[in-house]
């Protein structure tokens, strides 16, 4: 399994749970944060291959 997807899986987990808990504006940033990231790395993967 590629990092970049993990990274996904985890920033899309920590949005979910950013909107359900009390602390959700924070967590939902950090999952934004993570989100970006895995795609910046995904399309960094794409274009070596």
């Amino acid at each position: 399994m590629p990092t970049w997807l993990i990274l996904i899986l985890v920033g899309v987990v920590l949005v979910i749970l950013g909107v359900a808990t009390d602390i959700g504006q924070f967590l939902i940033w950090i999952g934004v944060i993570v989100l970006v990231v895995s795609l910046i790395m995904g399309f960094m993967g794409r274009r070596r291959t």
